[in-house]
């Protein structure tokens, strides 16, 4: 995964920092290119398994319209409240679509362990339940951008 900061270097998080950050954060906010162009930014849960996230979306949201014909994006994942507080990261890429759509719970091996993460994260459950409206999409990030200005009062 490509760093893409020249600035800034000194308050970007390190690779185990980064880690850390993005399995223990839930929300995300995902940004695409919509048919006409327009930029469209949607809140999602995710779960990263150390080198992928993996977004569990509904397959009839305009979200998943424009993926399905661009599978560009960038995601947010970021917490803080005050100023000296803001951490985060922005991962960009390509997405990849997962497993059927909607997600049933047919056998699918890749989805196995991505799910008992996901519904332990965010329903505190050991098993995925399936609505038949959602379906996964995976990020595997070109490149990556993060800040923790916590680390300014180092500076």
């Amino acid at each position: 995964m490509a760093v893409t900061q020249r600035r800034g270097r000194r308050i970007m998080m390190t690779p185990d920092e980064l880690d850390e950050f993005l399995t223990t954060q839930r929300t995300c906010r995902v940004a695409t290119v919509s048919a006409d162009g327009a930029p469209h930014v949607t809140t999602l849960w995710f779960v990263w398994d150390g080198k992928s996230l993996w977004l569990y979306s509904i397959t009839r949201s305009k979200r998943w319209a424009d993926l399905r014909r661009d599978p560009r994006v960038a995601v947010v994942v970021d917490t803080g409240e005050e100023y000296g507080d803001l951490r985060g990261v922005e991962l960009s890429g390509t997405v990849e679509f997962i497993g059927e759509a909607p997600r049933t719970g047919e056998p699918h091996p890749e989805l196995d362990s991505v799910e008992r993460l996901f519904a332990r994260k965010n329903f505190g459950l050991t098993e995925m339940p399936h609505d038949g409206r959602h379906a996964w999409m995976r990020l595997t990030p070109e490149a990556t951008a993060s800040w923790d200005f916590r680390k300014l009062a180092a500076l």
